[in-house]
């Protein structure tokens, strides 16, 4: 039975009054001259996102076969910032796919909205179990967690709004664990990557948390002592 789209979109407008109350276009406003450095992936977010939701048209698959981007979107630039730009992937298949507004609204739930929001309550409650753990992080949250939630949300919009039916539904079922696994291993590499070389690009992160490493001292000047 599938779940009625009254309550697909009052969850989505539910979780957009949510973002909304944090005010997170802050994080995008500059201070003193200098760009934020979220800029950068909200840019790259927003131009990919979008495309790669447009696969399952391009495919013609009976099952949407594409991947999310909604964990690495997460924990790139945080959920609040997230929720707006899956919102905008999931509208754009209207364009793009061809989808009714119902297609659009049930897509942008279940392939976007709930993985970004299990990766965000899982991911607290891997930091409150582990704590700060660099290990943790990149397991747990960029990996682990982005796999399972994926998994389990296609499964879940497979079995209720596509109708998983025999024959093909083992296979079908089996094409969703791969996809989930590929995609939580690309954005495990890629967390991995930007921990190592952009950790600013990261919302989720923090080098003083992760890796203890104590605020820069002002050096200070030594001044030689006049010989007497």
């Amino acid at each position: 039975m599938a779940m009625p789209t009254a309550i697909e979109a009052f969850l989505l407008a539910l979780a957009w009054a949510a973002c909304l109350s944090v005010r997170p276009w802050r994080l995008l406003q500059a201070h003193g001259g200098s760009v934020p450095p979220l800029v950068t992936p909200f840019l790259a977010c927003l131009g990919v996102l979008p495309w790669l939701w447009s696969w399952p048209g391009l495919a013609a698959l009976p099952l949407s076969l594409h991947w999310s981007g909604a964990p690495l979107v997460t924990l790139l630039l945080g959920w609040p910032l997230a929720v707006p730009l899956i919102t905008l992937a999931g509208l754009s298949t209207v364009i793009t796919n061809g989808s009714t507004l119902s297609q659009a609204v049930a897509m942008t739930f279940w392939s976007g909205l709930l993985p970004a929001t299990l990766v965000l309550v899982l991911g607290h409650g891997v930091r409150k179990a582990f704590g700060p753990q660099p290990l943790a992080y990149m397991l747990g949250r960029a990996f682990l967690i982005p796999f399972a939630t994926l998994a389990a949300c296609g499964a879940a919009a497979g079995g209720l709004t596509l109708g998983l039916t025999a024959p093909n539904a083992e296979l079908q079922r089996v094409a969703l664990v791969l996809l989930a696994l590929g995609e939580a291993s690309w954005s495990c590499a890629i967390v991995s990557l930007l921990v190592a070389w952009r950790p600013q690009w990261l919302a989720t992160w923090s080098d003083a948390l992760y890796l203890r490493r104590p605020a820069r001292q002002p050096a200070k000047i030594v001044r030689p002592q006049a010989h007497r």
